[in-house]
């Protein structure tokens, strides 16, 4: 406690406890609607198929609210929301090479795959297809 003390201080004679607070509250009601969202949306076949491409414009605009998401997706690690999912999505809007494995990686080593599917089934929509996944997809068509 001798460590935080000093620290509730600083931020509390700063003016930052409201500003913070605010973000904190918006950030996790935000995420709370938006993720949903946006996995549904997500194609099923999306962590297989190549990454499109996008104008310079469109790409800038998605790189922007990449970068957003992935900042805010880290501080909600800290504070209350969905801070692995943001930044999974945050990092789906980024345009980089291979970026569609690190989506792989962080999918399927952070669990989140299971929960992604359990979103998408409370809406209707098919579960996500993964790169091992696909090949049995095929042979069973």
């Amino acid at each position: 406690m001798g460590v935080l003390k000093p620290m509730i201080e600083c931020i509390r004679s700063s003016g930052l406890l409201f500003p913070l607070s605010f973000f904190s509250i918006v950030a996790f009601v935000g995420s709370i609607l938006a993720l949903p969202y946006l996995i549904a949306r997500m194609p099923e076949d999306y962590f297989i198929r190549e990454e499109p491409q996008r104008t310079p414009v469109r790409r800038l605009v998605r790189n922007v609210v990449g970068v957003m998401l992935i900042f805010a997706g880290t501080l909600m690690l800290f504070l209350p929301g969905q801070g692995v999912l943001t930044v999974l999505v945050g990092v789906s809007f980024l345009s980089f090479r291979k970026k569609r494995d690190l989506e792989r990686v962080l999918v399927e080593r952070a669990g989140l795959l299971g929960v992604m599917n359990a979103i998408r089934a409370r809406s209707g929509r098919p579960p996500l297809i993964m790169p091992a996944q696909s090949s049995r997809r095929r042979s069973e068509r």
